[in-house]
């Protein structure tokens, strides 16, 4: 018979997201993991097989978190380019809101571990293109609708927006500024027009 879990696994995925988050995965300790979720590493080992997959784990919650956010926001969008600045309006904000400048748990993922787990490789591959295509169906809608110019094909302004929304997040790191990230927001879009 298998084991039932007996903590809450939401709180556990929350808190140990929050150990990677700041720490990264490689400073994350699994002493600071059983600190934050408050299992022991047997625990941890038995219900998510290890550091790796506990990670992986709060990577995939993440994401699923942050695109019912973008899916909630969109829904607002009068075309596809108003969608476009509605979600830089989204990253705008978590940047100012994000006062221990913490970043994207999953572009800073990018960063720390892009190329050095083929499970992790696997995983950012296959949110990069998902996140590509979705933002090359929004420019395809804009030009469409007559928003965006056609001077490129959809593909090739999604791969400019995923470009520019990963150096838009890592810029926010460092530079806090509302009018200086405004502005690189007002670069981006007028790109489009």
């Amino acid at each position: 018979m298998p084991k039932v879990e007996t903590f809450n696994r939401d709180f556990v995925l929350k808190q140990a997201t929050s150990v990677f988050h700041e720490k990264g995965y490689n400073a994350a300790s699994m002493q600071d993991l059983v600190d934050a979720t408050g299992l022991n590493r047997s625990s941890i080992y038995n219900s998510f097989g290890g550091k790796m997959n506990l990670y992986m784990t709060c990577l995939k919650s993440y994401q699923d978190h942050y695109f019912l956010q973008i899916n909630n926001k969109l829904s607002n969008a009068k075309n596809g380019l108003n969608a476009l600045e509605l979600l830089l309006e989204l990253y705008l904000k978590d940047i100012l809101e994000d006062k221990r400048d913490m970043g994207c748990l999953i572009t800073n993922c990018v960063t720390e571990m892009g190329n050095q787990e083929p499970i992790i490789t696997n995983f950012l591959n296959n949110n990069r293109e998902g996140f590509i295509d979705f933002l090359s169906d929004l420019i395809e809608r804009g030009q469409n609708e007559g928003f965006i110019n056609k001077n490129s094909t959809p593909k090739e302004y999604g791969l400019y927006m995923y470009s520019s929304i990963q150096g838009f997040r890592t810029t926010g790191i460092l530079l806090s500024n509302k009018n200086d990230l405004t502005t690189i927001i007002k670069t981006i879009i007028q790109t489009l027009k």
